[in-house]
């Protein structure tokens, strides 16, 4: 996957298929846009494009309500590591501001669809709006066709089990602690990047801490989850405990089953399998028992 830091570096996009999003937890409706993204650049021997933003724009636009505590699924490396996986040829970041936040639907596709990207195919998923306080949507982009020489096409709304998908179900489904809907909702595991590090959490010494750079990513409710840890060419399964001891701040540590030193310091990805336990507190006797109880059942349920 080719990935453009703003239109300004893009070059050599064959034939582009474009759509454009967050993309937040690249989940089951953002798959089937890719997917037919991928379809129709096969068709007409082109390249698959996603439009994306950086930060969100709602930490732009409402800095002071909508934008203050987002969270979201990815980190933005995680996202990236997802695409990638779903099989995307380019990714565009676009530097979302203010001033970009301006530019009105039809200069959106005229500048940079039409006159830098010479879209053949552009693809939005359902009741998708963009352009200048959202004024855009499916219906001008098809009666655009012809003005600017390309396709449109719309997908509709995804469903799992008569539920639609959308990503603020995703997030709630994870802030609750409900993996398997959300990994159900997701079409993948729930994922965490990172690099475990040694640290002393009292009598915890086999756990591993594991820093949250990215002060929007969303973090499942405290507890104990089931995860599978892969680094490179070294798999493992083990425990993630999440605490939440100061009130706000958590705290994420892995518990790696298998030769964890060889993780120590590597790029990590952990995926959530299921929730064990509820909330934790180091403070309490009971916790050790409980933890090596959750390991136990951990074992049985992944091997």
């Amino acid at each position: 996957m080719k990935i453009f830091r703003g239109f300004e570096d893009v070059k050599g996009i064959r034939n582009p298929v474009v759509t454009t999003g967050s993309f937040d937890g690249v989940h089951i409706g953002h798959k089937t846009i890719l997917n037919r993204l991928r379809m129709l650049a096969e068709k007409n021997n082109g390249e698959s494009v996603l439009i994306t933003f950086d930060p969100h724009p709602r930490k732009v636009l409402y800095p002071e309500t909508a934008g203050k505590g987002l969270k979201l699924i990815n980190s933005q490396e995680e996202k990236l590591e997802l695409l990638r996986k779903a099989g995307l040829d380019n990714l565009i970041i676009v530097r979302f501001t203010k001033e970009f936040s301006r530019i009105t639907s039809e200069q959106f596709v005229r500048e940079l669809l039409h006159d830098i990207l010479h879209a053949r195919v552009v693809v939005v998923g359902f009741n998708h709006h963009f352009g200048f306080n959202q004024e855009g949507d499916y219906r001008q982009l098809w009666g655009w066709r012809a003005k600017y020489n390309f396709e449109a096409e719309e997908i509709p709304e995804q469903e799992v089990q008569h539920e639609t998908v959308s990503s603020t179900k995703i997030r709630k489904a994870i802030s609750e602690g409900y993996i398997q809907r959300a990994n159900a909702y997701l079409d993948h595991y729930y994922i965490i990047m990172g690099k475990p590090e040694n640290h002393t959490f009292q009598d915890l010494s086999e756990f591993k801490r594991i820093p949250i750079t990215e002060e929007c990513k969303l973090l499942p409710s405290p507890g104990i989850y089931a995860v599978s840890v892969t680094s490179g060419s070294s798999n493992s399964k083990g425990m993630i405990l999440i605490l939440d001891e100061n009130k706000g701040t958590s705290e994420v540590m892995v518990h790696i089953f298998e030769d964890p030193e060889a993780f120590v310091g590597e790029d990590s990805i952990l995926l959530f399998h299921k929730k064990i336990h509820g909330s934790l507190s180091l403070s309490d006797p009971k916790t050790r028992t409980r933890i090596d109880s959750a390991k136990e059942e951990i074992i049985d349920l992944i091997y």
